[in-house]
């Protein structure tokens, strides 16, 4: 159990990694010329193919893969004292991961049939790419509904199994409500989700590779 705990707590390390340097690239080195014409933007896109390919992996692909190893220890953490909490909390959990996942997926996919179709018919590629971008965003970029239940459902059942303290608890509490809060498109709501789930996930990792298991007849 111990050794699922530090695996998971290594995860949500990553996770946070994963965040940070999404923050900087598209905040320092993402410079999409949205004012341009079509052909800037195109070119944009496709002297960046190769970058924006590996962003997505790492931003999406990778993160849900470090997800999904989160899910299954917080779960085995809580399940004891909290079970349906859990539980549902693992369904949520396991929904997040593929949502996440498949952005990854669609955005690579979608990139790639963006660049091809600009060569003749830029008009339509420009038109195919703020499909892809709206599929990702509805997905998993910038609707954090899912993530924020799980989140939600997990402070719950770590409020009840006291496996984790109090104060991480509410804080993840508040920051699974901001997330459920993005279903209004409104930049500020997802932006609270974002930066406080870095220092969720840290917050989280570190007590998961310091603090070990309450085995259950300690509890009150």
């Amino acid at each position: 159990m111990n050794n699922l705990q530090k695996v998971g707590g290594f995860a949500a390390l990553a996770q946070a990694i994963i965040y940070i340097m999404a923050f900087v690239y598209f905040g320092a080195f993402f410079d999409f010329p949205g004012t341009g014409d079509t052909a800037q933007k195109m070119s944009f896109l496709a002297d960046n193919q190769l970058m924006l390919s590996v962003v997505n992996l790492v931003m999406y692909v990778f993160f849900g893969v470090f997800l999904a190893v989160l899910v299954l220890a917080l779960h085995h953490r809580f399940k004891s004292c909290a079970l349906v909490l859990s539980q549902l909390g693992a369904v949520f959990g396991v929904i997040w991961v593929g949502l996440v996942i498949a952005s990854g997926m669609i955005a690579n996919i979608g990139l790639a049939a963006v660049i091809k179709l600009s060569v003749n018919e830029p008009e339509q590629a420009m038109t195919l790419w703020s499909t892809v971008n709206i599929i990702v965003e509805g997905l998993g970029g910038g609707n954090e509904v899912v993530g924020g239940v799980w989140l939600v459902l997990l402070s719950c059942a770590a409020l009840k199994s006291q496996q984790l303290s109090k104060t991480l608890s509410y804080f993840g509490l508040f920051i699974g409500l901001a997330g459920i809060m993005t279903i209004y498109p409104a930049d500020v709501l997802t932006e609270i989700f974002g930066i406080g789930q870095i220092i969720w996930f840290i917050w989280l990792g570190t007590s998961m590779l310091v603090k070990p298991v309450v085995p259950e007849n300690d509890l009150p």
